[in-house]
């Protein structure tokens, strides 16, 4: 189990200092949240399609989704808020980067089109001598209407000379062309999110809306990372017509009208070929993932669809609203709290203390190592109120080796040897504490899934020092007590070991022969009166029970006696 212990401890610390050296984005040290550190703070300010005002149902909706976007584990404690019925701040603990601006201001809504037509922008308006040509003008007296009715939204018959104007004309470049407004039930001109491919799109099939669950994950065959996608009854029905025709558009080889545009804020976040043809409502996308880029398409198409537009108002930093001083407070209370822990096992369990210090300490190194690989796997970041979850578990912690220690002390008074009582009392403790920290687990979990955002990191922490105090209770606490019950000092039952039977009371040397209370005086008499009485009174009942056994014994022996000398005679 030790073993176990060291190999667990030294595979985290490896894990760390993989994401500190290798990757560069891990840390020895936990990070801070907003109240503790202070951040970045974006205002938004909200605008409908129409361009009336937002209601405040829309912006308690967008604020949701924008949450969800920045921190949808819940534990890098951001805070975002609605502001003046027509702003949203988002306040992000430490230094927002690209990738998170970008989901921020990512706002519009998630649309699905079929693809018509891509090309390349830097090749587009090559001419034949090899020189560049200039962008031309979309001459506004070409048909801009299709010459028949479309039939679906991977009909050619959308492109029109108007339409092929235009596109020409598209700059992917010029910041000024902003797809983000497009009317839906037309065909679309934008680029993708890297500039790199220019599309012409057919109408939009489907909205985020559909979309009931987006995830990550490695593909079991191959290995690859890919976006699994769930989406809801209509979605399903609606999608599996899609992929039945842009199949046989594949089967026809008509790339690229067999790609399927995820187009979110205007621009094409992915454009995936139809491989199969797709009725559960289940599709996954595969292509170039990483681990990194599937898990931030997964999180675009999941929390994409935002029911309002956002343009930039500010963008600042802020500092710690709670800061250096109130985390030292904290830390200082978790000390104190810590040392009248250890004075308690030291006082009350003597040398058997020490076991509680160590578990305790150990205890800390683990939650310390987690706390920094969960800053850099999940965005976790320490709160105060974090700080004060942590605080509560080290009481949490001793009181499983104190119900432990107890039921050890237990098996000593009823006359068994201190190597039996260990295990005894191990399978007394053991369901007593593994019903205890359930019940703790579920309220932290209930509180995690139901309070504040400010509240989570209690809840999160709590949970999981609890995890960890079960792990080493098994896997250190009660291993350590196997090695310690063999060794002199405490399997002997010194009197400072915690384990001496004659001041627990305890009433056989061996099951046959009893310990005699001895009266004691002065000091000594009351500190052990409270053991001597427990004492008595186990010697008591089991006096009755050996009494009755050997009187059951005498019985027997008469009888067999009288039988013989009836033979006798």
């Amino acid at each position: 189990m030790l073993l176990g212990l060291l190999l667990v401890t030294a595979a985290l610390f490896g894990i760390n200092a993989l994401g500190v050296y290798g990757f560069q984005k891990s840390s020895w040290a936990p990070e801070l949240a907003l109240d503790l550190q202070g951040g970045t703070q974006i205002v938004l300010s909200a605008a409908t399609a129409d361009g009336s005002d937002p209601t405040q149902e829309q912006l308690d909706q967008a604020a949701s989704i924008i949450r969800q976007r920045v921190d949808a584990s819940g534990v890098a404690e951001a805070d975002i808020t609605t502001e003046g019925g027509r702003n949203i701040v988002v306040q992000i603990p430490g230094v927002a980067d690209e990738e998170t601006r970008n989901r921020i201001q990512a706002s519009a809504q998630l649309e699905f089109r079929t693809v018509l037509y891509a090309g390349d922008p830097a090749t587009e308006f090559v001419g034949e001598d090899g020189n560049a040509t200039p962008y031309p003008t979309p001459d506004p007296t070409l048909q801009a209407t299709p010459t028949a009715t479309p039939t679906n939204g991977s009909d050619m018959s959308w492109i029109t000379p108007k339409l092929q104007a235009e596109f020409l004309a598209y700059d992917c470049a010029n910041p000024e062309n902003n797809a983000g407004t497009a009317d839906p039930t037309q065909p679309l001109i934008t680029c993708d999110d890297t500039r790199s491919v220019k599309y012409i799109l057919g109408p939009t099939e489907l909205t985020g809306d559909a979309i009931d669950d987006a995830t990550s994950g490695r593909d079991q065959q191959s290995g690859a990372w890919t976006v699994n996608l769930t989406l809801d009854g209509n979605g399903t029905e609606v999608f599996g017509k899609i992929s039945q025709r842009l199949y046989q558009n594949k089967l026809a080889q008509l790339s690229p009208r067999d790609q399927f545009a995820f187009v979110l804020d205007g621009a094409v976040i992915s454009a995936p070929q139809m491989n199969a043809q797709i009725l559960d409502g289940r599709p996954s996308i595969s292509g170039n993932f990483n681990q990194e880029s599937a898990e931030a398409l997964a999180d675009q198409l999941k929390y994409g669809a935002l029911p309002l537009s956002f343009n930039t108002e500010s963008s600042d930093t802020i500092s710690a609203t709670l800061g250096t001083q109130q985390l030292q407070v904290g830390l200082i209370a978790g000390l104190i709290g810590l040392a009248l822990v250890a004075l308690y096992s030291l006082f009350s369990y003597r040398a058997l203390g020490t076991v509680i210090i160590a578990s305790i300490a150990v205890m800390g190194v683990l939650t310390y190592i987690i706390i920094c690989i969960l800053a850099w796997r999940m965005g976790f970041r320490l709160s105060l109120a974090g700080v004060a979850g942590l605080i509560v578990s080290i009481g949490f912690t001793a009181d499983s080796f104190i119900v432990y220690f107890e039921r050890i002390r237990d098996e000593l008074r009823d006359g068994k040897s201190i190597t039996s009582a260990v295990e005894d009392g191990w399978g007394r403790a053991k369901r007593t504490i593994y019903i205890s920290k359930s019940i703790n687990i579920l309220a932290a979990v209930v509180l995690y899934i139901l309070a504040d955002a400010t509240v989570k990191g209690f809840a999160f922490t709590l949970g999981l020092t609890t995890i960890i105090d079960v792990f080493i209770f098994v896997i250190f606490t009660h291993p350590v007590m196997q090695i310690l019950a063999r060794t002199k000092f405490f399997g002997g039952g010194h009197k400072l070991s915690g384990l001496d039977p004659d001041a627990l009371g305890a009433v056989y040397h061996t099951r046959s022969q009893f310990r005699q209370v001895t009266p004691a005086t002065g000091g000594r008499a009351a500190k052990s009166s409270r053991s001597r009485g427990e004492a008595e009174r186990r010697q008591t009942i089991a006096e009755r029970k050996r009494a009755e056994a050997l009187a059951g014994d005498r019985t027997s022996s008469d009888r067999t006696t009288d039988a013989g000398s009836e033979g006798e005679r």
